[in-house]
């Protein structure tokens, strides 16, 4: 009975593999080859997409481009885009790293109800309070109209990139604080007898330790700041110069369909995919390294 094990294990486990492989192999068929086509198409000319979908461009036509960054606005609405994830990443960044490693290192009253509250905030949809969000931005435009006459809080980017900081809080101090509470409490009682502060400790030994942590938070909040469309739409509709990226694409999209210019389209949609593939391309084994540490220690 165990020889028929031993024997049996070694096909079991060729069995599980191939079907690991199988499975791994299918998912990236899924998402390799509508990335594929899409920067196929974008270089096609319109004459090309009412033959066979499926067939290799016959030359690049970079006019696709030229087309959509400057006809389209997809240049301005890029930089717009650049403007607001930059500065949602840097107030994001301030607020969070040392809200992270105060929550994760020192003992304090209130210490654990705080977590609570941040992981608390892990369960709640953006998308289900832009309502209570727009309403509140728009009563407070009314009151600053009626005492100041005039308002900033409505179609205004740096407003737009605090509410996208705000909205992203909760994740990334959970996700730093599972990072920081890993480290041993060595490096800062070293850094102490040599007369360092807890600024100094914190900034100059415990942030380059969680390197690869900070690169993942800034990694993920970077995708979810740059592909936003809901917050962005509903907060600055009225603001044509001041949309961000995928709010331009869809009105490219919309406009490109009923003029059938299916190659400036796409090439609006490479536009907004390629810097997202570039930065993963880049950060992808800090990524990995910064996703393996996890769990929130109380």
């Amino acid at each position: 009975m165990e020889q028929s094990k031993r024997q049996g294990a070694p096909a079991g486990d060729r069995l599980y593999k191939f079907f690991i492989y199988l499975v791994l192999i299918l998912l990236a068929v899924t998402i390799i080859v509508p990335v594929a086509w899409v920067f196929m198409a974008s270089i096609k000319q319109n004459s090309e997409f009412y033959g066979n979908p499926w067939a290799l461009p016959l030359g690049v036509y970079w006019q696709n481009f030229v087309d959509a960054w400057n006809g389209a606005k997809m240049g301005e609405y890029m930089l717009n885009s650049v403007f607001v994830t930059a500065l949602a990443l840097a107030l994001l960044l301030v607020i969070a790293l040392p809200a992270a490693y105060c929550l994760s290192r020192m003992e304090f009253k209130g210490r654990k109800i705080l977590n609570v509250a941040f992981m608390a905030g892990l369960f709640i949809n953006v998308n289900y309070i832009v309502v209570p969000i727009f309403l509140m931005l728009r009563d407070g435009d009314a009151w600053l109209k009626n005492m100041f006459g005039g308002g900033f809080l409505l179609n205004n980017m740096v407003v737009l990139a605090v509410v996208y900081a705000s909205t992203a809080l909760p994740f990334t101090v959970y996700l730093l604080s599972g990072y920081f509470a890993t480290l041993a409490h060595d490096y800062e009682e070293a850094a102490y007898i040599d007369g360092a502060g807890y600024g100094t400790t914190m900034v100059k030994i415990i942030f380059p330790m969680a390197k690869p942590s900070i690169i993942t938070i800034i990694l993920f909040n970077f995708l979810s700041f740059w592909n936003e469309y809901i917050i962005s739409m509903t907060l600055m509709s009225s603001a044509t110069g001041s949309r961000t990226l995928p709010v331009g694409l869809l009105n490219l999209m919309q406009a490109q369909q009923s003029a059938a210019q299916y190659g400036t389209m796409y090439a609006g949609l490479v536009l907004v995919m390629l810097p997202t593939l570039i930065l993963y391309i880049c950060v992808q084994r800090q990524l990995t390294q910064g996703m393996t540490v996890g769990g929130l220690k109380g």
